[in-house]
């Protein structure tokens, strides 16, 4: 069962509200996701104050609850303990184990592999990726449309100088599916959302909205097609509110759509339970067995 998993960075669930642009005249894909597709899951991870990215991103994908282990939410770029977390067993690892094939479709703009490593500062899914380096896309891929920019259009990146053509969000779309096709699990984080929740500018919040909304449309409708399991969540609120700058303690949604997505949602309470789920489910047979009378997911 080939997996699609989209890492949508600072989106939470919260009731409509004048500075929530997160609505159907913003983002009508996603609203109709939340609301037929969607459960709520935990993102506070039983640790007082607001949750950060560090600590949120590595309990998603290494299924071990990071705050607690910190002791309290950790920001920005993962630090020594939480690398050494991600290092010694992530979701990227447990799949790899069993033989499937991963993929981090955001694409890198360097040459290769080593100018990655050889960065100060990591992401929580560059620090995963690391961990199996074949994971990883570059450049080169870009210009192939074997990967996609972390702002899908590849706006940003030509603004900074980059030599490279600005897409539609449907070609994004499709180059993403181009790339889940040839392997078992693949990755496309998008952090726009929180970026624009940070900017407490809600026109920008619209804006980026709008962008991920015609791509992630187009994206189901691809997955659909081709019978791939969609998810789609986030590691903590922010762009629902747009009156305060800082992060948000409301649910995140977990999305699932086509096969086994039922079986994905059952039981699903909070960030830490994504990954180890997600490992048991890309076996053979799962899905066919979990659909048996009196058969339990944890």
């Amino acid at each position: 069962m080939k997996t699609l998993f989209l890492f949508i960075d600072g989106v939470g669930l919260r009731l409509p509200a004048k500075d929530n642009p997160v609505h159907a005249g913003n983002c009508p894909a996603l609203c109709r996701l939340i609301e037929r597709q969607a459960v709520p899951i935990d993102a506070c991870l039983e640790t007082p104050g607001l949750p950060q990215s560090a600590t949120g991103q590595t309990t998603m994908f290494t299924g071990v609850n990071a705050s607690q282990h910190m002791g309290r939410h950790c920001e920005g770029f993962p630090g020594p303990s939480l690398r050494k977390l991600i290092e010694d067993d992530n979701l990227f690892i447990r799949l790899a184990r069993k033989g499937l094939r991963c993929r981090f479709a955001d694409a890198y703009m360097v040459d290769s592999v080593d100018d990655i490593r050889v960065r100060r500062f990591k992401s929580v899914t560059t620090v995963m990726a690391l961990t199996q380096p074949e994971s990883i896309s570059v450049q080169d891929d870009l210009t192939d449309n074997l990967a996609v920019a972390h702002d899908i259009t590849r706006q940003s990146l030509l603004e900074k100088g980059h030599a490279v053509r600005v897409i539609t969000p449907q070609q994004g779309a499709e180059h993403l599916l181009q790339v889940a096709r040839a392997n078992d699990f693949t990755l496309f984080e998008y952090f726009q959302t929180d970026l624009a929740g940070h900017s407490c500018s809600y026109d920008q919040a619209c804006e980026t909205l709008r962008t991920l909304d015609l791509f992630l449309d187009a994206v189901e409708k691809l997955c659909r097609t081709a019978g791939f399991l969609l998810i789609v969540t986030s590691d903590h609120g922010n762009i629902e509110e747009m009156n305060v700058r800082g992060h948000t303690r409301n649910p995140v949604p977990l999305i699932a759509v086509g096969p086994g997505a039922d079986e994905f949602k059952a039981n699903m309470t909070s960030l830490a339970d994504i990954t180890p789920r997600i490992a048991r489910m890309l076996v053979p047979g799962y899905i066919a067995a979990a659909r048996q009378p009196g058969a339990a997911l944890s």
